[in-house]
């Protein structure tokens, strides 16, 4: 953890008086292990962990001053734009806006700094679709908060980033989910992140040589099932299980918590079939936790590659559908990515960024 919680990591913010647009833009993650145990009450009782990285895909958000004197929330990817007067903009807009997330942030930045609103223009994108599976809302959101810090001049470091964002998704918005994509997102790279009671969160980046960074980048393929999920189901359920402490569900998210500190160390040793190993195992256990996790479609994908070579596989977030991540031998990666795209998927190879949030002027 940063000594000083303040401390900017990826950016430092615009002279008052400089800014004419803000823009950002957050990674989004694949999530190596661990998935789940961010899940409250199990963090609170038990403590999460999970490893994560975050790849070359992002959300991005941008503010400007809009032309009109309205507050324009727009979505140009998912074809939405919508207007309000200033002065309207509280907490009745949550339950207005078609666009909740740009209306959650603004009404938390607002309310929790005493910010007047202005009439602002605030769009964003995503290089995902929605219920990808990748973390892309909690990314969007954590792009959002970071264009308003640097608007603002906020004095928020890295860590209060990403509590922001996670209570304004979570708590403000109510929207299910954990708490590993905004850590994963704000601070960037390949990270083990540990989840602890009273909401403490410890984010330890893990420094790989170049060798094992390579050779991991290479024997990833991740592959769109074609079906955008919606998680909130599958994390209730997972909840439900939690709450009633079944012995099964209790079973699962202890291994589904070794299984990450598991994975770390295997990827610190560069040993990648290991790791294809315990993405199996940690599969079979995350199944396990809820109904709707996988589906025949899944199942038919995972056969797919695992015949054309690929040694490890699972989906990526919550399940159902979204973003599916295997482990691949690098001289069948071809190979699996043609059987993946034959099998109705879109299939490709991906890169790591080690690269958090960032801001700039336009």
């Amino acid at each position: 953890m940063n000594s000083d919680p303040h401390t900017r990591s990826s950016h430092t913010r615009p002279i008052a008086g400089t800014r004419n647009a803000v823009r950002a833009r957050v990674p989004l993650r694949l999530g190596l292990a661990g998935g789940g145990t961010d899940l409250s009450p199990y963090c609170d009782d038990f403590g999460g962990a999970v490893l994560n990285t975050t790849i070359d895909r992002y959300a991005y958000a941008f503010i400007e001053r809009s032309t009109d004197g309205n507050v324009h929330f727009v979505a140009p990817d998912v074809g939405m734009d919508e207007a309000f007067d200033p002065q309207d903009i509280n907490e009745t807009v949550l339950d207005q806006a078609k666009l909740r997330l740009h209306a959650g942030v603004l009404v938390g930045i607002s309310r929790r700094f005493s910010v007047s609103v202005e009439p602002w223009r605030i769009t964003s994108f995503v290089d995902a679709p929605p219920g990808s599976g990748l973390g892309s809302s909690s990314a969007l959101v954590v792009a959002l908060v970071e264009a308003f810090v640097s608007l603002l001049q906020l004095p928020l470091g890295p860590y209060d980033v990403a509590h922001l964002a996670y209570e304004i998704e979570r708590i403000d918005l109510g929207l299910q989910g954990g708490k590993q994509d905004q850590y994963a997102g704000t601070f960037g790279g390949m990270n083990f992140i540990e989840f602890l009671a009273q909401d403490r969160v410890v984010v330890n980046p893990l420094r790989l040589s170049s060798r094992i960074r390579n050779e991991v980048e290479t024997s990833l393929v991740i592959a769109f099932t074609g079906v955008s999920r919606a998680s909130a189901d599958i994390i209730a359920e997972q909840r439900s299980g939690l709450l009633k402490v079944t012995e099964e569900t209790m079973r699962n998210m202890h291994r589904l918590k070794q299984d990450a500190h598991d994975m770390k160390n295997a990827l610190l040793r560069g040993e990648v079939a290991h790791m294809a190993e315990i993405l199996n195992r940690s599969w079979e256990a995350k199944k396990n936790t809820a109904r709707g996790i996988s589906n025949p479609l899944i199942e038919t994908l995972y056969g797919q590659a695992m015949a054309d070579g690929a040694i490890g596989g699972k989906v990526s977030g919550a399940g159902g559908g979204g973003f599916m991540m295997f482990i691949v031998p690098p001289d069948r990666r071809v190979q699996v990515i043609r059987g993946l795209n034959g099998a109705g998927a879109q299939a490709g190879g991906v890169h790591l960024v080690t690269e958090g949030a960032e801001t700039w002027l336009s």
